[in-house]
């Protein structure tokens, strides 16, 4: 097949979970024979033609003089060039900027969807935006041939408020088999005497609810919080709350390191509430770090009984003051290893993105 991927800022992966989505299936998707496009905007720090394999192309992206609405623009370039090609597939990662154009999209291609999460319910919105989201939610699922939900909650929620069918396919992840402790002293912190969070600063992401909980625990080991501080809501936390028990260090994208903060933490904190399987959970499994993620249908369907779980500050505190003894973490860990062998791998992710495209030209 001739496929091409779109609705991401591009590969290597410099940015989240699409990016990582989109190398890791491109990629794999040459090694089983497919010619494969990945669309990458004109910001991305590297300028590469191919990578591994995979063919890039470079599409302008206005987002730095224009903000947001540069990605309208961005999308409608990169679906204007598809016009020009003969993909047999089009895989849209997400769809908030790129639903506008579907009636763009070349007729003889399938398009199939990747739903992402409720963008709708990002409390960054304002009602407008929101209202936009929805409606570009239903241009997405009726313009698309087939749609994909990363978690089995999206596709409950695609079914009961669309009546629309999906298929499940999660995000994976490659267990870590090596993550020594001294990748970890750059960041001031020892082996088992931190706590950690890995997030985007956002509210939906519940941050600050966990620096509450932390600090109303009394806990002296200290919170390590890794996320960019450049966004508004990021930088009212750092205002706020960096100390030298709580610590913020800019996004870091080193892998090797992020593995190594994650398995030599004393508790891993996932406070996403908005949208499907997060990779960052995923990678946090796949690294052998205990859990406490926040109470919700997403995190409870991939974590099941091998985490524990918040909603609200008190509850983070509770379980800082009353950690889970050492063997029932270990059997979490444990628990959760064997989760990505089988169920989450990226092997298992890409072969069934390849069975889904073949049903889509069928």
């Amino acid at each position: 097949m001739n496929l091409a991927i779109i609705g991401t800022r591009g590969i290597p992966n410099h940015y989240g979970g699409f990016e990582q989505l989109a190398q890791y299936l491109s990629v794999m998707l040459v090694e089983r024979g497919h010619q494969v496009t990945v669309y990458c905007s004109s910001l991305h720090p590297l300028k590469h033609k191919h990578y591994k394999g995979v063919k890039l192309v470079y599409c302008y992206d206005p987002e730095n003089y224009i903000g947001s609405a540069g990605q309208f623009v961005y999308d409608l370039n990169c679906i204007w060039h598809s016009r020009s090609q003969s993909f047999d597939i089009i895989l849209q990662l997400g769809y908030t900027s790129s639903s506008v154009w579907s009636w763009l999209f070349p007729k003889k291609a399938k398009i199939v969807t990747n739903m992402d999460g409720l963008e709708w319910k990002r409390s960054k919105y304002g009602k407008w935006t929101r209202l936009f989201l929805l409606q570009a939610e239903k241009w997405a699922a009726r313009n698309s041939h087939l749609l994909i939900a990363d978690s089995t909650g999206i596709q409950q929620y695609l079914k009961a408020s669309l009546n629309v069918d999906s298929m499940y396919i999660p995000y994976g992840a490659d267990l870590v088999t090596q993550a020594e402790a001294s990748l970890i002293q750059p960041y001031s912190v020892s082996s088992g005497a931190f706590f950690l969070v890995i997030a985007r600063l956002e509210p939906e992401n519940n941050v600050e609810c966990i620096i509450k909980g932390y600090l109303l625990s009394g806990r002296a080991e200290t919170l390590v919080i890794i996320g960019s501080t450049r966004t508004a809501f990021g930088k009212y936390l750092k205002q706020h709350y960096a100390s030298e028990q709580v610590v913020f260090k800019e996004s870091v994208f080193d892998i090797t390191h992020l593995n190594a903060l994650r398995a030599n933490c004393l508790l891993y904190f996932h406070g996403h509430s908005v949208g499907g399987t997060n990779p960052s959970l995923l990678e946090a499994m796949a690294s052998g770090a205990p859990i406490c993620a926040h109470n919700n249908v997403f995190n409870r369907s991939i974590l099941e009984e091998d985490a524990c779980y918040f909603s609200e500050e008190k509850e983070v505190a509770f379980f800082l003051k009353n950690l889970p003894a050492p063997e029932e973490r270990r059997v979490w860990v444990q628990n959760n290893l064997t989760k990505i062998k089988t169920l989450y791998s990226w092997e298992k992710c890409c072969l069934a993105y390849e069975k889904a495209f073949i049903e889509a030209c069928r």
